[in-house]
């Protein structure tokens, strides 16, 4: 698939999707196909990731709520470190770099504790009307 654009530049010169021409003849340079495959490759994923992780958010705030539920803390350091010590390893076995898979797990953890603490803090201010608000958006 040629996606280049049938654009030109001010001087003439053509203009690839980006927008870049190479500075030396003022033509565009060319392309190649698989690295459009691998963009579409790499959008597809994307999307997938976006989709799992709402799928995960989902999960994750229905905890909240059962924690505020049952009065227990928003943050659980041993469930954080256990998962980091599963993680790891997977990481290593997909070659994938375990600090990536780590960092990445920090901020999902993060964004966690965040909703969790706000679940909790909704239950204690606003009583039982503040249950059915915060269970119908974690569903």
């Amino acid at each position: 698939m040629n996606r280049r654009t049938q654009a030109k530049s001010q001087s003439g010169s053509p203009v690839v999707a980006d927008g870049t021409t190479d500075d030396r003849s003022g033509e565009a340079p060319e392309k190649p196909a698989e690295l459009f495959e691998l963009r579409d490759s790499i959008d597809n994923i994307d999307a997938a990731l976006i989709y799992l992780l709402a799928e995960r958010f989902k999960c994750t705030k229905r905890v909240g709520v059962l924690k505020a539920e049952h009065r227990l803390p928003p943050v659980d350091p041993a469930r954080e470190a256990a998962q980091i010590r599963r993680l790891r390893p997977l990481a290593e076995s997909a070659n994938l770099d375990p600090d990536i898979a780590e960092k990445f797990l920090d901020f999902l953890v993060t964004e966690v504790i965040h909703h969790h603490k706000a679940i909790a803090d909704s239950r204690r201010n606003n009583g039982p009307r503040a249950r059915r608000i915060v269970a119908r958006h974690a569903r």
